[in-house]
């Protein structure tokens, strides 16, 4: 059972599962912090259970090519995946022998919250109720906040890639991600909300006319040192996963975009990515800490 944020797949539980396997990280960081982290039986190799208990867990390989006959071994009632971070072969071959897949896609950060209260119902989580209930009100305040403010125009990168064809380029996302909601309800606008995604890469680029996506995701558009720079960020995040900028990817953005508002002021910042990406309860971190990030030096 799949699609969307995954209802269909957990309404068929009278009980809660009692083994669960978690295809995603963030997800097995909710499911330890609401409470229910004794459910999980199986996790990926980029989850970062606590330390008590994942010697007890089963390592069941990455995100995109997890091992079938690994999560099979284990019995679970219930995997829980995403959309966007596992692959569509990983999720119809587990449930082509009959697995239930909770299969989520938040895409906002409303819709984030809509997951973790499904997750408060299936384990019966009554404890964890006045956390998510303050998460709410946090979220609401500081997108007052946020709204008092002028935005802050952001750039943010998660890939880059350099050849001899294309030069160097790097990936971000436009405003149908989680990343782009969480940016503006900590008071970011994300300079490239409305940038769609060109196929080929090359059309991407401006080096070609591009062709019909079709059905392919357009979310995520490849981007220049020249459209950067028309963009004009006041802020710049560099996120350490997928990619992992560090100091020296710093360094080099901020000669080859020195004109810019963000490296005219020094606001070019290395921030830890799950901030942005990982949806759940990783949100309370994320409206406490990006904010600051956005900051000028005087006000921060």
């Amino acid at each position: 059972m799949s699609g969307g944020n995954g209802h269909s797949a957990i309404l068929s539980f009278a009980s809660p599962p009692r083994r669960v396997v978690s295809l995603v990280p963030s997800m097995t960081e909710s499911l330890f912090d609401l409470g229910a982290g004794d459910h999980l039986v199986g996790v990926t190799d980029y989850c970062r259970p606590p330390a008590s208990a994942a010697e007890k867990l089963k390592r069941v390989g990455g995100t995109k090519s997890p091992s079938v006959e690994a999560i099979l071994a284990l019995s679970p009632d219930l995997v829980i995946a995403n959309q966007e971070e596992n692959s569509r072969e990983s999720i119809k071959a587990l449930e082509a022998a009959n697995l239930k897949v909770w299969v989520t896609f938040p895409r906002g950060v409303d819709e984030a919250l809509q997951v973790l209260w499904a997750l408060v119902r299936l384990f019966r989580l009554t404890q964890a109720v006045p956390r998510l209930r303050t998460l709410e009100v946090t979220l609401e305040w500081e997108t007052r906040a946020g709204a008092q403010r002028s935005p802050v125009r952001v750039f943010c990168p998660i890939w880059q890639e350099e050849t001899d064809d294309t030069g160097l380029w790097w990936m971000t996302f436009n405003r149908e991600t989680y990343a782009h909601d969480v940016l503006g309800h900590c008071g970011g606008q994300n300079v490239f909300g409305d940038r769609v995604r060109r196929y080929p890469l090359t059309a991407d680029l401006g080096l070609a006319q591009p062709e019909d996506p079709g059905t392919r995701d357009t979310r995520y558009p490849r981007v220049t040192p020249a459209e950067i720079s028309q963009a004009a960020p006041e802020v710049i995040l560099l996120p350490d996963e997928p990619f992992a900028f560090g100091e020296q990817e710093r360094l080099r953005l901020k000669r080859l975009l020195a004109e810019t508002p963000a490296v005219r002021h020094d606001r070019v910042r290395l921030i830890d990515g799950s901030l942005l990406t990982w949806h759940g309860t990783r949100l309370a971190r994320a409206l406490a800490e990006i904010p600051a990030c956005l900051a000028s030096p005087q006000a921060a």
